[in-house]
């Protein structure tokens, strides 16, 4: 039997991506991604929880992502969930799970999210673009 690391999320993006380049001056770009929940306690008190994911796209994925991603937009990603672990300046061990996206699409309108709430024409709101290796 395989195992199976696979995360799939639909979230909307917290901050503009951040991106930088590796050693062998290759992309990475750093998304932080929100996910809500929301449901009714026991008391009828509507109740909501956002979890935040740190997203890792490398390469071709992160320079589409810099130049069409920004804070506010809808987002599908796939991917798979890593650890990884360093030193703190402190000496202690530091660890951060991320998600190294493998597919993605833009979901929404344009205008959902832009800054300033400009909206985009009309003919340009459909942005679902999907994205495979």
């Amino acid at each position: 039997m395989s195992d199976l690391n696979k995360a799939m999320l639909i979230g909307n993006i917290g901050k503009d991506p951040e991106i930088r380049m590796t050693q062998s001056n290759k992309p990475v770009a750093n998304v932080v991604l929100a996910t809500s929940e929301v449901w009714t306690d026991p008391s009828g008190q509507k109740k909501e929880r956002t979890e935040w994911h740190d997203l890792v796209f490398f390469d071709r994925k992160a320079e589409i992502i810099e130049q069409y991603a920004f804070k506010g937009q809808q987002l599908y990603v796939e991917g798979t969930i890593r650890t990884r672990s360093w030193d703190g300046n402190d000496g202690q061990k530091k660890y951060r799970t991320e998600i190294n996206v493998s597919q993605f699409l833009f979901l929404g309108s344009r205008d959902q999210g832009t800054p300033g709430g400009q909206a985009q024409p009309e003919h340009q709101s459909d942005t679902a673009v999907p994205f495979k290796p």
